[in-house]
């Protein structure tokens, strides 16, 4: 069975080429325009095996989304990656103290975002 991914970011540019590049490896993918439509997709999926989030999105930043989704325990240790333009080590650190596992600058190479997801996936 083939692990399911959640993507949230509101680029649907990005969304399409991570998407693009997570099917091709085989994964089975499920996409989100912003925290709050990301929370909505979590919820309605039996089962999410990773997620990739974007922090700036309107309705619900990427900061506010993983925080929520780690305060809930049935979401407590699924790998949380943070793909984003937002380089500095004031977000990166902020991104890993609201409990992302890894954080991925945009552009990410797909070939190293692929190695960090099967390395987190297991």
């Amino acid at each position: 069975m083939s692990k399911h991914i959640l993507i949230v970011d509101d680029s649907k540019t990005i969304r399409n080429l991570v998407s693009f590049i997570l099917k091709k490896e085989g994964y089975k993918v499920t996409t989100a325009e912003d925290g709050l439509d990301g929370l909505e997709k979590l919820y309605a999926c039996e089962h999410i095996d990773l997620i990739i989030s974007d922090i700036n999105m309107p309705h619900m930043d990427g900061f506010t989304f993983i925080r929520t989704v780690r305060e809930q325990d049935a979401y407590r240790d699924v790998p949380i990656v943070v793909l984003s333009t937002e380089g500095q080590e004031q977000d990166i650190k902020k991104g890993i103290k609201f409990g992302a596992n890894l954080y991925m600058v945009k552009p990410a190479q797909p070939q190293q975002m692929v190695s960090n997801i099967r390395m987190l996936l297991g």
